[in-house]
């Protein structure tokens, strides 16, 4: 299923979007899922991390689809974003925040067609894995190959990722049994690593692509080494 988001404060434009995705949705045999939200606020607070492709008008009363923009992408990295505008100057603008296009309204199935299959095609080629967290400051979308690895703070989870990092409360256990078929590995009970990053490994301590050096417990020692040697076998 895809899940689509139009944000745009024009209720006869939603529909007539929604009219549109339905009957791609139809043509092409793919079960939608479209969630809509009137101004870009709306989209901020209550923004869905399952969330795919965003149709997002730029000129809006409260907050503008810019400012909603930035906002979404610090909380998620690669929802596809194309952006509504009646002038072309605010579409490229809008490429600061990795739009994938911007359409001039107003729009026709034929453009919609032509924007929805070249989202599709890019979907199957960067199906990259995520994990959902969230905290008292909202929820994320961490894309696991930019995750490094996850550590015990303050009896909470600390998600060390390349955009930020990011405050979980989550057990250990549960992301632990999350994250194991995605290359993650114990390296003692307070750390999670990504193999992905590993450099080197020297007694207790582990050395990642990053230069970051975090231990090794003596009990999880010989089961994270087989884990590590049967990561860097497949690789070769």
């Amino acid at each position: 299923m895809i899940h689509i988001a139009i944000c745009d404060d024009e209720e006869k434009f939603v529909s007539h979007l929604t009219g549109l995705i339905r009957q791609y949705e139809a043509e092409n045999s793919e079960e939608i899922k479209i969630t809509v939200y009137y101004d870009g606020l709306d989209l901020i607070e209550k923004y869905d991390t399952a969330i795919d492709l965003i149709f997002l008008d730029i000129q809006m009363r409260l907050v503008d689809g810019l400012h909603a923009a930035e906002r979404v992408r610090k909380l998620d990295g690669n929802v596809g974003i194309i952006f509504l505008t009646t002038l072309t100057q605010y579409g490229l603008e809008g490429y600061k925040y990795q739009a994938l296009d911007y359409i001039i309204k107003p729009i026709k199935y034929v453009r919609l067609k032509a924007e929805m299959d070249r989202f599709m095609a890019r979907r199957c080629l960067e199906k990259d894995p995520f994990i959902c967290i969230g905290n008292d400051s909202g929820k994320y979308k961490v894309p696991l190959n930019t995750l490094r690895y996850v550590e015990t703070f303050n009896r909470n989870l600390m998600f060390h990722a390349k955009q930020e990092n990011i405050i979980c409360y989550r057990s250990m256990k549960e992301v632990a049994q999350e994250l194991s078929a995605h290359h993650f590995a114990r390296c003692h009970s307070g750390c999670l690593v990504n193999l992905d990053y590993v450099k080197g490994v020297k007694k207790l301590e582990i050395t990642l692509i990053t230069g970051e050096v975090l231990p090794i417990s003596q009990p999880k020692r010989k089961e994270f080494m087989e884990q590590l040697t049967e990561y860097w076998g497949d690789m070769l």
